[in-house]
């Protein structure tokens, strides 16, 4: 089970709420003044068919008849324009509102720790990003404007059937107990509800994530039946919680039909007795029961956008809670302050008693002492799970060890701001994502100001210069679906978009880091898909770019701790052994063993 994100409190959603409507309050009053008037509008027919039972009634003749009538015709259309305005001031105030939802979701997304992300497993965020926000994005724009609508009809339905008569007015109130009753419960029990549909959602899309990313792995270790059942277990408790929701809903509607029927019939017995006793004119009853029967539209409009409402309020409650979610900011810098991270004195990196376990699983790294000297060339070697991909999460900031320290210039890396990081360390893994766009596109996010020059400069220095400028449009080019570069010959499927390989992707990485230029450079695998000759070209012709600046290589190839300054060798979660190459080898250790195996030789007689 994954490491779920926070989810925001009712205080918390309240309080996003108003501050929404306070970013555009001008349009939002305008909604409820609008809303106001037709329901005003709308007030006038009913009561004007009582006028008209009255004074026939009482003797009147066609004029009289007319007269009313003519205004009850120039009431209709006025509600009705009136209505579509205020639906449309409504539907435009909650598109602006999405919009700022969006870029709030999109500013927190982008503000969370790697470390973050990773544990909470990316469907729990992407749930939230799509279908989270397209829930509240339909209660902005659709739920909402109809529900004050309804509200502000309701309101002056109710009140004219009390200035009709208090005493209609209070048996149309307590004849609507039951609907009251039903609402309290099932608001009591609908947010838990939706929350935890909106939970098991999450993991449904985790678990298809996850199993689709590692599709390869899956297959090789032979875990079919285990993730199909995990699946199953998934869907299982999904399907669970939205039969609990549905339940909650055919008990909530059920209540509220029986319910609406009541009011009416309490007036006209009410009324009718009163009448009876010339306590009240048959055109006050009349009208009194219209209102009410008027009154069942709205209110069920209320009850139902009620309903969805906490589906999205759940929904809204998911989105916002990533405002609770720790950020990338300076240790003990309030959200919002300014960054007050001071500045590294040079570039060297020190590790000092660093000792790091995972939350399900046992320490990976105990005890790790290192000091990476700046412009110094670095490669990290060892066994796999010998712990040279977790030394290189806490170098470059990412996770923050157990105990012990990571500094930079004497400050801690995971202490420095966002942008401090960015320029002070990079991590490249074997993992690159490239964007939809163009090829100068995916270039400029490491350098918006670079001009083409610098981005043909960096392409060069990764080798990937020639089959860019084979390319139809060069720099220009379009990147096809899912952010993958064209392969060679520019084939193409039947949509037109170029198709690509993972070594062109990486290739673009990379020269994204020339054009980025931090401080100190981590290569994690960063070129395991590239061909051996191509990558040890693509590495050496970083370093001469990176000339001065500190590389840290993990590597498997062992042509990497060949062309280090010194290389590091990680054993259990423990340094075991730091030089040169050269002294290394002699030494007939660990590394000694590893280079003779990786050139196929046997190790010389000790």
């Amino acid at each position: 089970m994954s490491a779920r994100l926070p989810v925001a409190g009712p205080a918390e959603v309240r309080a996003a709420a108003a501050r929404l409507i306070r970013a555009d309050g001008r349009a939002f009053t305008a909604v409820l003044v609008l809303n106001a008037l037709a329901a005003a509008a709308g007030l006038a027919g009913p009561w004007l068919l009582g006028r008209i039972i009255d004074e026939v009634r009482a003797g009147a003749g066609v004029a009289a008849v007319d007269r009313l009538a003519l205004v009850v015709l120039v009431c209709a259309p006025v509600q009705l324009l009136l209505a579509r305005a205020a639906r449309l001031v409504g539907h435009r105030f909650g598109e602006r509102t999405l919009a700022r939802v969006r870029e709030e979701f999109v500013d927190r997304t982008l503000a969370l720790p790697a470390s973050v992300v990773e544990r909470a497993g990316t469907g729990d965020l992407t749930a939230r990003g799509t279908a989270d926000v397209a829930a509240v994005g339909t209660t902005l724009r659709d739920v909402g404007p109809e529900l004050l609508i309804s509200s502000v009809e309701a309101l002056f339905l109710i009140g004219a059937v009390f200035l009709l008569d208090p005493l209609l007015g209070v048996c149309a109130v307590l004849a609507q107990a039951g609907i009251w009753w039903a609402l309290r419960w099932y608001l009591r029990r609908a947010r838990p509800a939706y929350l935890a549909e909106g939970a098991a959602t999450s993991e449904v899309a985790e678990i298809v994530s996850a199993t689709t990313s590692g599709a390869r792995t899956v297959e090789a270790f032979g875990l079919q039946r285990r993730r199909v059942a995990a699946s199953r277990d998934a869907l299982d408790a999904s399907r669970r919680t939205r039969m609990r929701t549905l339940d909650l809903r055919s008990v909530f509607f059920l209540s509220v039909e029986i319910s609406n029927v009541l009011p009416v019939a309490v007036v006209l017995l009410v009324g009718g007795v009163l009448h009876a006793r010339g306590a009240m004119s048959v055109g006050a009853v009349v009208a009194a029961a219209l209102y009410l029967r008027q009154l069942e539209s709205p209110l069920d409009t209320i009850l139902m956008r009620v309903e969805q409402l906490q589906s999205s309020g759940a929904s809204f409650a998911r989105v916002e809670g990533l405002a609770r979610a720790p950020r990338t900011r300076p240790a003990g810098a309030s959200s919002g302050s300014p960054s007050t991270s001071p500045a590294p004195v040079d570039d060297r990196i020190d590790v000092r008693g660093v000792r790091y376990a995972y939350e399900r699983g046992g320490e990976v790294l105990r005890g790790v002492d290192l000091t990476v000297r700046p412009g110094e060339r670095l490669a990290v070697v060892g066994p796999s799970g010998a712990g040279k991909t977790t030394l290189s999460r806490l170098l470059a900031g990412i996770d923050v060890p157990n105990s012990g320290t990571v500094t930079v210039g004497g400050v801690p890396i995971a202490g420095l701001d966002p942008e401090q990081l960015r320029r002070q360390v990079v991590l490249v893994t074997q993992e690159h994502h490239v964007f939809l766009g163009t090829v100068r596109d995916n270039l400029l996010i490491a350098d918006p100001a670079a001009d083409d020059a610098a981005l043909w400069a960096a392409l060069a220095a990764v080798g990937a210069d020639d089959w860019v400028r084979e390319l139809p449009d060069g720099l220009g080019t379009e990147l096809g679906p899912g952010g993958r570069p064209p392969a060679a010959g520019h084939d193409r499927p039947p949509g037109g978009a170029p198709v690509a390989d993972g070594s062109r992707a990486q290739q673009l990485a990379l020269a994204r880091v020339v054009l980025a230029d931090p401080h100190t450079l981590i290569l994690d695998e960063a070129t395991a898909l590239l061909d051996p000759a191509t990558a040890r070209h693509t590495e050496r012709a970083l370093a001469a770019v990176l000339e001065g600046r500190t590389v840290i290589a993990i590597a498997h190839r062992l042509h990497t701790a060949h062309d280090a300054d010194r290389v590091a060798v990680m054993e259990d979660g423990r340094l075991t052994e730091l030089g040169a190459h050269e002294g290394l080898v002699a030494a007939g250790g660990a590394y000694a063993a590893l280079w003779h195996s990786w050139h196929g030789e046997h190790p010389p007689p000790s």
